[in-house]
């Protein structure tokens, strides 16, 4: 058993980062030290994904994994689903819905199509998934999905660190409402840091569109003392925030969720951000990402 040890700790010394650059920057894929097929996907030094090929199941970063626990109460277990990826990235969530929801069908649209070639060929996945992967801006792509074809969208698009202006708006929102079926459930990756103007303007936005919302993040961003990502939830439904609530405060490191009168107070009096007035999501300070 330690021989065994030694040789899979040299295996993974072994291995070399792999770079290349794409659309968006230089894509770095860095070996993860501690399993033998994980891999970091950074765009200009700033980290997107993590996969590990022996697991997908296994979800690296805190907001990916807030977005897995939502893709877990979406549905019953195991329930194929239908799930549109606004933003590709490495593909983890879609791994992660492929391996606990077989049969479940799958679009992704990236913009960076040098990206998508670079992680096809780096981190193949399963061709037996079906995951189809379509080159297009997130809101162009979006227009062209049929109506009501999604149990769940997910946007986790960034251009240099930051949030298209575009993919923040009523009207954004009004399209993904009608790709979403009438229990579907729209999630959204977002960044900010004090004093949370632009997570405050994007929670008022969703309430604009959607009946119940909530938001989950870590709570020193809640404070207003580090950058960092929220996961904004929302559907013309009542979402699962009980459990949502409880598998956030037993992450790793674990986020704390905000939703109904405490989601109303946090928003205050921000107003719903449309096509005219919308605006990129904050850059984040040098040394977010050390």
């Amino acid at each position: 058993m330690g021989r065994q040890r030694q040789r899979a700790r040299e295996q993974r010394r072994a291995r070399e980062a792999v770079s290349e650059p794409v659309h968006g920057g230089l894509a770095r894929l860095e070996p993860d030290p501690e399993r033998p097929r994980g891999w970091t996907l950074t765009l200009d030094g700033a980290p997107q994904s993590h996969v590990d090929l022996d697991d997908p199941t296994h979800l690296d970063f805190a907001y990916q994994r807030r977005l897995g626990h939502l893709l877990d109460a979406a549905a019953a277990p195991g329930r194929p689903l239908h799930v549109l990826h606004l933003g590709g990235g490495a593909l983890t969530l879609a791994r992660y819905v492929a391996a606990t929801r077989p049969r479940s069908t799958q679009q992704v649209i990236e913009v960076d199509t040098a990206l998508t070639a670079f992680v096809r060929r780096e981190l193949p996945w399963d061709p037996g998934w079906r995951i189809r992967v379509r080159g297009a801006d997130a809101r162009a792509g979006l227009a062209k999905v049929t109506g009501s074809w999604a149990d769940v969208v997910i946007a986790d698009v960034f251009s240099g660190a930051r949030t298209p202006a575009h993919l923040g708006t009523t009207d954004f929102l009004a399209d993904v409402r009608r790709v979403l079926r009438p229990d579907g459930v729209y999630a959204a990756n977002l960044t900010d840091g004090a004093p949370l103007t632009y997570l405050r303007a994007q929670t008022a936005t969703a309430l604009a569109v959607f009946g119940s919302a909530c938001v989950t993040a870590d709570p020193a961003l809640w404070r207003g003392k580090r950058f960092g990502n929220a996961v904004l939830c929302a559907a013309d439904r009542e979402l699962p925030v009980a459990e949502l609530t409880r598998r956030a405060a037993s992450d790793p490191h674990p986020g704390r969720l905000l939703h109904g009168e405490a989601l109303a107070a946090f928003t205050g009096g921000a107003h719903p951000v449309t096509d005219t007035t919308g605006t990129p999501s904050p850059a984040p300070p040098p040394d977010a990402f050390t």
